[in-house]
């Protein structure tokens, strides 16, 4: 997380800043050691169960759902020191502008804005699950544990709509049986 706030923050405003030598080898060993960490932890969590602290049973589209947005993450946090890394090596060859640098810096931008958004759905189905009290926050989060399935109003409302939610897509798709 660090270092992914670090490489936001402290972007590039220009192509040209690449002509200083050091902070080109700065970029480039940030990308290396970024990309690194990130296939590590990927590879680490990939022996973990998605829902792993959950004390309910988990429907089988929250499964679906957090496993495409947890590898569409690590996707778009691999191909973020990618791009970047193919920026630098276009930049030392000499190619400044052209098809081959705008597809590499597109690539790289929308992997940032892709980033961003799958980071607040993330976000936004941490605190979903927390206001639940399923018990994945606390897996998740080290701070304000949960203490057992909330049975407030607001928690009440949101499994309800979300069991009829699940149970129309369920009736939508055909299964074996029928």
């Amino acid at each position: 997380m660090i270092l992914y706030a670090y490489g936001i923050f402290k972007q590039l405003d220009d192509l040209d800043q690449l002509h200083d030598q050091k902070l080109l080898v700065f970029e480039v060993a940030f990308a290396s050691a970024f990309l690194i960490i990130v296939l590590v932890r990927y590879f680490y969590m990939s022996r973990f169960e998605t829902f792993l602290g959950a004390r309910e049973p988990v429907p089988r589209a929250h499964k679906y759902l957090a496993k495409t947005v947890h590898l569409s993450m690590y996707a778009c946090l691999a191909l973020l020191p990618l791009t970047g890394l193919a920026i630098a090596g276009l930049f030392t060859r000499g190619v400044e502008d052209g098809f081959l640098m705008e597809m590499a810096l597109g690539l790289h931008g929308f992997a940032a804005d892709l980033s961003y958004a799958l980071i607040a759905i993330h976000i936004a189905a941490a605190i979903y699950s927390r206001l639940k009290g399923e018990g994945v926050w606390t897996s998740m989060v080290p701070l304000w544990k949960e203490r057992g399935t909330e049975q407030n109003a607001l928690a009440t409302t949101l499994t309800s709509l979300e069991n009829k939610a699940v149970q129309m897509v369920k009736d939508l798709i055909p299964t074996k049986k029928d």
